[in-house]
């Protein structure tokens, strides 16, 4: 598959390595990081291409950055967006980092502010995993403790693609509906980082109320802030388990 990968922070960074390991043709950009592409290009056999270029000729493109960028993005990306190609968006509302957003605050799902300032159809996806576990926790398919990531998105056709690169990077890709529907793997959603199977995952998706998430997102958000990111092994597993315990979520 060819695929634009738009930022190489943490989640960026690991599905580059986890796509080309996969076999697939990636080609990656990252306005703010020039040399940490490079670095990456050398490791995975990506592609370092500009901005204008990603989008070219790709199947996929994955955007993660942070989701104050994204109006900025869309500015550069403009009508560059082919209607063939399958638009997947990591990202996630942080207010204590991204400032105050009025539409999402007055109710607007994330991911279709994001489809909105896009002008183009999004897929939701890996938005709901740390990248400890993305990076760490991966299991062949088949696998029943596999962990499960929810997508969500309007294209039956596009879901299907963007699960075939949740399977290749090791996770159990679940549709929970369409891009309206995405409110429920949002941070403080109880399927927030918290690594459940597909079982866990389906019996918590109706389990929490949507007006208590901003609170639980941000009480995780400062659990996470914190930690002490060199010691990241012990960083993730706490961070999964505190969100289980904030979240209530019933992993058993």
């Amino acid at each position: 598959m060819k695929i634009g990968i738009i930022g190489t922070g943490q989640i960026g960074a690991t599905l580059i390595r986890q796509y080309t390991k996969a076999g697939h043709d990636v080609k990656i950009t990252n306005a703010r990081n020039v040399e940490k592409s490079k670095t990456l290009a050398a490791e995975t056999g990506a592609k370092t291409v500009s901005l204008d270029q990603v989008a070219h000729d790709v199947e996929v493109l994955v955007i993660s950055i942070p989701l104050i960028e994204i109006p900025n993005l869309s500015k550069s990306l403009a009508r560059k967006i082919s209607a063939d190609t399958v638009v997947m968006d990591t990202s996630n509302y942080y207010p204590i980092r991204d400032g105050r957003i009025d539409e999402i605050e007055n109710g607007t799902t994330e991911s279709v502010w994001v489809s909105q300032q896009l002008s183009a159809p999004v897929i939701k996806a890996y938005n709901s995993i740390l990248a400890g576990s993305l990076v760490e926790a991966g299991l062949p398919k088949g696998s029943s403790s596999r962990i499960a990531l929810p997508i969500s998105g309007d294209s039956q056709q596009a879901k299907t693609v963007v699960a075939t690169l949740v399977n290749d990077s090791g996770f159990e890709a679940v549709d929970i509906g369409n891009l309206q529907d995405s409110w429920r793997q949002q941070p403080g959603s109880p399927v927030y980082c918290t690594d459940l199977n597909v079982s866990q995952l389906k019996r918590n998706l109706s389990s929490g109320k949507r007006e208590s998430f901003p609170g639980k997102r941000d009480l995780a958000l400062q659990f996470i802030l914190k930690q002490e990111p060199q010691r990241w092994l012990e960083w993730w597993r706490g961070c999964v388990e505190n969100n289980r315990k904030l979240f209530q979520t019933d992993f058993s």
